[in-house]
């Protein structure tokens, strides 16, 4: 089974804090993919040629996310950092990707997963360890990965797209 999707990473330089969450309480992503919020996911790939082409013409300054505290979700199995402000933007960013393929593309909201609920439990114990983290309010993004999994195994960069500046 092949999986595609386009994603931001996390900078090494920014994601310290994050991986050391994800490897202590959520090794088995840790060990398949490094911290990121997901843009597109596979299901929206339709047409990769097209969005290759959409990915090399984008014109947009790099993202700044901030972020907000972490929280449950999936039934309280997953743990999150929800993206707090460009959303809108991260939605006009989706469409111009997909233009060509999907004219309107759901609303998809970033975040940064720290515990995955494919491969992870959060307890209540291990969501008050992580809320005495501190977090960086905001991480910079400026570049979109085409990523790529085989049968559950570490994701793979395909190709990278830098954002570029409009004007």
């Amino acid at each position: 089974m092949k999986r595609l999707q386009l994603s931001f990473f996390l900078d090494k330089s920014q994601s310290a804090d994050i991986e050391e969450i994800r490897k202590k309480y959520n090794p088995i992503q840790h060990g398949l993919i490094d911290s990121h919020i997901t843009i597109c996911r596979e299901d929206e790939l339709l047409d990769l040629q097209i969005i290759r082409l959409n990915l090399r013409n984008l014109k947009f300054e790099p993202f700044e996310f901030h972020f907000g505290q972490p929280q449950r979700f999936s039934e309280g199995k997953g743990v999150l950092l929800p993206v707090l402000d460009n959303v809108e933007l991260f939605q006009i960013l989706r469409k111009n990707i997909l233009k060509g393929v999907i004219e309107n593309p759901r609303e998809h909201i970033p975040h940064l997963t720290l515990m995955h609920p494919r491969n992870a439990i959060c307890t209540e114990a291990i969501f008050q360890e992580i809320r005495k983290f501190s977090f960086p309010d905001h991480y910079f993004f400026q570049k979109i990965s085409l990523i790529q999994q085989f049968n559950m195994e570490k994701w793979e960069v395909l190709e990278e797209f830098d954002i570029k500046i409009n004007g």
